[in-house]
């Protein structure tokens, strides 16, 4: 049976993303054979629930350590991107609390996993932020600003970064949320069925006109709030940026808009309070074009409703992860309802109101 050339690209780019395939969980015992060969590391392993890869807390007589393999459908190739963009912000900006790469015994930033099946998977090993995570926490407008700030800080020192496989698919990258509109067939709920078609129009008609003109670099590209550590009774708020995986060259204005979208509805009678809150801290660093801001909703809008279109489809394909990925997505359909019914005119004027400069 013949598909669709929209059908054909999404699978495409889900397989690029490595959602595609459900795979075993590595095999512990490969894990500490080869932290102990070529990191000189030993101690006890303990499993952390995430998306794609395999990921473990390592707790050693001298710290902790976080260790990531990557998932068997992943590129090598971008694996080591994602490792470059942190030790570029490393040498770039040494400032910044960005999670750091620990090197192996040979000077390596990773080494690969044989597996039983002649395969083979990318191991890596970075230094552990303790700390809670901002989802864990109940900032108020001024901390979600600073988050804001240190993402404006982390887009600034990226800007001079570039790599081979900057321009790999993602797709969590909302530039290609319009090409995506075959997953709603996959929502059994016809009112959040009504809710995405809702959000793909406002996207085509908005935001798909100017892809070619928006400013692009490479971002961060999840800045969620389980992936910035914070400590509520430091000055600087957040200390640690962490999980590089979604790193990927976009339009600039895509990066802030993934935290709002993670921060949309959580007061259900201000549901953009937050979300514009972080926008305020991230221009005080890295103003946003005039230009863009408007689109700057619907771009949030459109990854949150992309989250919880993927989250069942995800569910379904990888049973080893569904727990996972409905605790992340429990309240999107509800958050998006509460961010519609809000006049996104009045959003793009606050918006507008916290560019420095404003008169």
């Amino acid at each position: 049976m013949s598909t669709s050339p929209a059908t054909d690209f999404a699978r495409r780019l889900f397989e690029e993303s490595g959602l595609t395939s459900s795979h075993e969980p590595i095999d512990v015992v490969l894990v500490s054979i080869s932290l102990e060969r070529h990191y000189r590391l030993s101690g006890r392993l303990g499993r952390l629930a995430t998306e794609k890869d395999d990921t473990f807390r390592l707790s050693t007589e001298t710290g902790d350590f976080l260790v990531k393999v990557s998932p068997p459908d992943e590129a090598e190739m971008i694996v080591h991107f994602q490792t470059a963009a942190m030790r570029f912000l490393e040498s770039a900006a040494p400032h910044l609390p960005v999670q750091r790469v620990r090197l192996t015994v040979d000077g390596d930033d990773s080494v690969a996993v044989p597996l039983n099946d002649g395969g083979t998977r990318i191991l890596r090993v970075f230094d552990f932020v303790a700390g809670p995570v901002l989802a864990q926490t109940t900032p108020d407008p001024e901390q979600l600003a600073k988050a804001g700030e240190m993402l404006g800080r982390v887009d600034k020192a990226l800007k001079a970064f570039s790599h081979p496989a900057d321009r790999r698919g993602l797709v969590w990258d909302i530039r290609h949320f319009h090409q995506l509109t075959s997953l709603v067939q996959y929502t059994p709920d016809p009112e959040h069925r009504r809710l995405a078609r809702e959000v793909f129009w406002r996207f085509a008609e908005s935001v798909v006109p100017r892809l070619n003109d928006l400013e692009t670099q490479v971002i961060h590209g999840d800045f969620s709030p389980y992936n910035i550590v914070v400590d509520p009774k430091s000055d600087d708020y957040v200390t640690g940026v962490i999980d590089f995986g979604d790193t990927v060259r976009s339009a600039l204005i895509f990066d802030p808009a993934v935290p709002m979208a993670n921060l949309l509805g959580r007061t259900s009678y201000q549901p953009w309070r937050d979300a514009c809150a972080f926008v305020v801290g991230y221009q005080r660093e890295r103003p946003i074009k005039a230009s863009e801001i408007p689109l700057l909703p619907v771009a949030a809008l459109a990854r949150l409703t992309l989250r919880a279109l993927l989250t069942n489809w995800r569910a379904e394909r990888a049973p080893e992860r569904r727990e996972y990925l409905l605790g992340h997505a429990k309240d999107d359909w509800v958050n998006i309802e509460r961010a519609l019914a809000v006049g996104l005119d009045d959003v793009v004027a606050q918006l507008k109101e916290a560019r420095p400069g404003h008169a």
